[in-house]
Order: structure tokens, then sequence, then C-alpha cells
């Protein structure tokens, strides 16, 4: 069984270049939240928003192992309107129970993600053991690829038989191994 799982949800592409990047450096299997009905054009991006202002939460399809099997589960999703995307909410609303320990990446183009730590922090009844987040520009010109990667050598590092720390990572760790 290996020991953590990444999962992420991406309606532009860059939520899944990190989640790949992430995956593939560290050995990590990656699963896939999808929308049930596409998200196209106008009113696609419409019911982004809607989704997000409404705390909605959309019929996905999970594609990937079974979170339940992992001992971390590594999300990563994209801000709409200041607040966590629809898609993300609905899975960590389905698998909140089977889910041991949770480290949170957002992605953003300006702001929000500490609304979307709150927000899972409510879903999953605890913080995430270990937060990042990125602006989008920092994961399609590569500027934040170090950074992702110590986030999960810290994650790698670090006993999973025993809770984490619960804090968001610093520029300070991307040098400094985790500290139990």
């Amino acid at each position: 069984m290996d020991k953590t799982l990444v999962v992420f949800y991406s309606y532009s592409g860059v939520c899944r270049r990190a989640a790949q990047l992430l995956a593939s450096h560290h050995g990590w299997p990656l699963g896939e939240i999808r929308d049930a009905r596409r998200r196209a054009g106008f009113t696609g991006g419409l019911r982004c928003v809607l989704d997000s202002l409404f705390q909605r939460r959309p019929s996905i399809r999970y594609e990937g192992p079974q979170p339940a099997d992992f001992d971390a589960v590594v999300i990563v999703s994209p801000i709409w309107a200041y607040q966590m995307a629809g898609p993300m909410r609905t899975f960590l609303t389905q698998n909140a129970t089977h889910l041991r320990r949770v480290a949170q990446i957002t992605t953003m183009n300006s702001a929000g993600a500490s609304n979307a730590v709150a927000e899972a922090t409510r879903l999953l009844g605890g913080a995430p053991i270990l937060t990042a987040e990125f602006l989008a520009r920092e994961i399609e010109d590569g500027s934040g690829t170090r950074r992702l990667l110590a986030f999960g050598d810290a994650l790698a590092s670090a006993s999973l038989a025993q809770p984490l720390p619960r804090r968001a990572m610093t520029e300070a760790d991307i040098s400094q191994p985790l500290s139990q």
C-alpha cells in the first residue's frame, strides 16, 4: 500500500500540472476529480462562480485509487471567487470520514487560499496537516516548482504514523526538513 495519494481537480489545467509534478517527483499515485456535467464556455464559468458563492456541491466522478487506502491524501484544487472549487468541496464531503490525514495545495489568481483551508477544516472536522498556496502563474511559469517539491519532501519525510503539526508551508521550509 502506498502511503500518500495526490487527488486533484483542475478546470484550467494548472492544478493538473501541479499534481502531476508532485506525484511524479515522489512516486505517488494520482486521483482525478472530474465534473459529472461538462463546464464549457460562459455558462461553465458562471457555474464555477455560482458553485463557490453558494458553496454548492456539484456532481463529480472520481477516477483513481481509493483514498481510504492511504495514510495521507494531498488535495490540489483552485480557488473560485475566493472559495474552494465546488468539485473539491464535493469530494471532501463524500470522503471526509475515510481520509486519515489531508495536506492541501491551493492555486489561485490572487487570493482566497485561507478561505479554502478554513472550509477544508470544517468539512474534515480538523485542519489539514500541511498547506501551501500558489499563484497560478507560479505553476505555469515554473517559478513555484522548488516550493511545490519542498512541500512534498516535507510531507514525505514526516512520519505518517503520528499526526503532523498543523501549519502552513513557509519559505523557511524549503531549506529545512519538517520537524516533529
